[in-house]
């Protein structure tokens, strides 16, 4: 049974569900904008405010470390141990973590469209490429936690972190193993992540997806945007999506509120609307 047939699902949101269907069936390109609660169904912690944040590190609460005094460069000049104890858990955990079914069905919506989709998401997990996405439709837009730079942003060098496997003390959020290091320099290297405050960040490599991401706009038509779990505290995923509304599905469980040029708005997590509007669709 699907979700507009299930009579505990009001007729607002079966409503709603409809409207976004209709959007994805008249268009020819679909934009998947996520932010972090696209994530969240897989398991993945959500870090919305300091309490959810410690929620997940209880060391750094026990300290009282708000994300963005973890999540800049003055933590890895401070306390690389740190700093890596955060960032070394983190591609530890997206590693081991299996995307779940949403992904795919975007991955069937896409197959179904004359230009597929293209993804813009503010997440560093690298979790559309590990459910099958390929990386020349994706952008991320503030980097990626599988890629590394310099501290200092060193020759502008940007290199896969494949090689480097934390090893971290989670009960003190402190890395056992050497940190990762500059092959220009020496010095210790970092996430290629867009960091609080961060005037050393290389975005060469963003840069070039954004890239890719207008080129790939200017051959669709009828775009949609499906965005999913953006949240409002750091809004890019929002002020990206909104210059497409009226067709825009913004899907959050917290605040679905649109723009003023309108659009569909879901008030469900990311995979149970993927589901929905799936279902829909097939009908």
């Amino acid at each position: 049974m699907g979700m507009t047939d299930d009579p505990a699902v009001d007729a607002g949101t079966k409503n709603a569900i409809g409207r976004a269907a209709a959007l994805l069936a008249a268009a020819d390109g679909l934009l998947i904008a996520a932010g972090a609660g696209m994530g969240i169904d897989s398991g993945l912690p959500d870090f919305r405010g300091p309490e959810g944040f410690w929620r997940a590190y209880p060391a750094l609460g026990r300290r009282g470390l708000r994300f963005e005094a973890v999540a800049c460069p003055e933590a890895f000049a401070a306390d690389p141990a740190l700093a890596w104890g955060f960032y070394g858990h983190r591609p530890n955990l997206y590693r081991a973590t299996v995307p779940h079914r949403g992904f795919a069905q975007l991955l069937v919506l896409a197959a179904g469209l004359p230009q597929g989709a293209f993804v813009f998401t503010s997440n560093v997990d690298g979790q559309f490429q590990a459910a099958g996405f390929p990386a020349a439709r994706i952008c991320e837009v503030h980097g990626s936690i599988h890629h590394l730079q310099c501290c200092a942003g060193c020759d502008g060098a940007i290199w896969d972190a494949d090689a480097f496997e934390p090893v971290v003390d989670d009960e003190r959020c402190r890395l056992l193993s050497p940190p990762p290091r500059c092959p220009a320099c020496g010095g210790i290297a970092r996430p290629n992540i867009l960091l609080f405050g961060d005037g050393a960040w290389v975005g060469t490599r963003s840069d070039g997806q954004e890239r890719e991401l207008l080129r790939w706009l200017r051959r669709v038509e009828r775009p949609v945007v499906l965005e999913l779990g953006a949240g409002t505290r750091v809004a890019t995923v929002r002020r990206f999506s909104e210059p497409f509304a009226p067709a825009l599905i913004r899907v959050n469980p917290f605040d679905r509120q649109l723009p003023a040029a309108g659009g569909v708005g879901l008030a469900l997590r990311a995979c149970a609307a993927i589901d929905a509007i799936a279902d829909a669709l097939r009908r």
